[in-house]
């Protein structure tokens, strides 16, 4: 990709053979991402990350030619097949970042907070249901016991703010009163990684982070998680099973959004993980409380609340795009 020859600043921005390129009018400074820290920050206080897919090189190449005013810009070397660069200036550049593309593979993250160092050991918290899975396994587990359109109303019902997450737990859960409990481990033999979210965890684990799943769903899945991704915690409801059949409860503390917020404290605690390097990623409105108890809260493919509240969203790309939100 980066050898084609209409892509001239990406291609000067991944080579090695030139620090500077003049470009309409303005610079292009080339640095090491490590040289923000240690030299930039304190005079080019404006500064963003763009993560794309090779195959919109042309389109992030075309939008990075129509930069008018001097800039520093570094390759971020990540351990995955997304591309990633960083800009920082003196002024910010409105007119740049409204023009970003949309609707392709790639993301334009504005940086206005340290960020967590991806070299130092840290905490990643996770959503379950569409965020480190592409499903909500009540739904699935309703669909499987033929209750789904009954559990989608009270879903609809909670969405309206009719219910809380616990009310709307136990009304759902209450659905599957006498279901065959052997669907748990049929949906747990069949969960749908989401993309990207094996690579990314992959990565965080040779740098010493501790991993961890916080849900309002059920312990079989994310005890599945646990077990499959060797991660190094999990919290979630407990369904109660009775003969063999669902009894329409759960027992125990509810995991809600509160809970899921306790987590990070509880596992930093736990495991002596600093302040600044507690990171949490959800896609719902039950998120909130949970990015905004961590140094930096992500909202990933959310809902619009979600994105409100958190530091950063990716929506165009995978779960690979959360390294290049963390400072080597």
């Amino acid at each position: 990709m980066l050898e084609q020859r209409d892509n001239v600043l990406l291609n000067f921005l991944f080579s090695d053979t030139c620090e500077t390129y003049q470009h309409l009018g303005c610079v292009l400074y080339r640095y090491q991402e490590s040289d923000y820290l240690l030299n930039l920050q304190s005079h080019l206080p404006y500064r963003c990350r763009v993560i794309f897919s090779a195959q919109c090189s042309a389109e992030i190449e075309a939008w990075l030619s129509s930069i008018s005013i001097d800039t520093h810009i570094a390759k971020l070397d990540r351990q995955n097949d997304l591309l990633g660069f960083e800009l920082s200036a003196q002024t910010a550049n409105d007119v740049l970042m409204a023009s970003f593309p949309t609707n392709i593979a790639a993301e334009i993250v504005l940086i206005q907070q340290p960020l967590a160092r991806l070299n130092q050991p840290g905490l990643l918290v996770m959503d379950m249901d569409s965020t480190a899975i592409q499903i909500e396994c009540i739904d699935e587990l309703a669909a499987m016991a033929g209750v789904g359109e009954e559990v989608a109303a009270v879903t609809a019902s909670a969405m309206r703010g009719e219910l809380d997450f616990e009310q709307s737990l136990r009304q759902r859960v209450s659905k599957l009163t006498g279901a065959d409990a052997a669907i748990i481990q049929q949906l747990c033999d069949n969960l749908p990684l989401m993309s990207g979210l094996e690579v990314m965890l992959a990565e965080l684990k040779t740098h010493q982070w501790k991993l961890v799943v916080a849900s309002g769903g059920f312990t079989p899945f994310v005890g599945h998680l646990k077990t499959l991704l060797n991660l190094d915690a999990a919290f979630a409801n407990e369904l109660v099973i009775v003969d063999g059949k669902l009894s329409g409860e759960v027992t125990g503390e509810v995991v809600d959004a509160q809970y899921k917020a306790n987590v990070i404290s509880l596992c930093a605690e736990q495991w002596a993980i600093p302040s600044g390097q507690r990171v949490a990623i959800g896609d719902g409105a039950n998120d909130i409380p949970m990015i905004q108890a961590a140094d930096l809260g992500l909202a990933f493919h959310a809902k619009p609340k979600l994105v409100a509240a958190a530091d950063a969203s990716i929506q165009n790309v995978d779960l690979r795009a959360l390294v290049f939100c963390l400072q080597l």
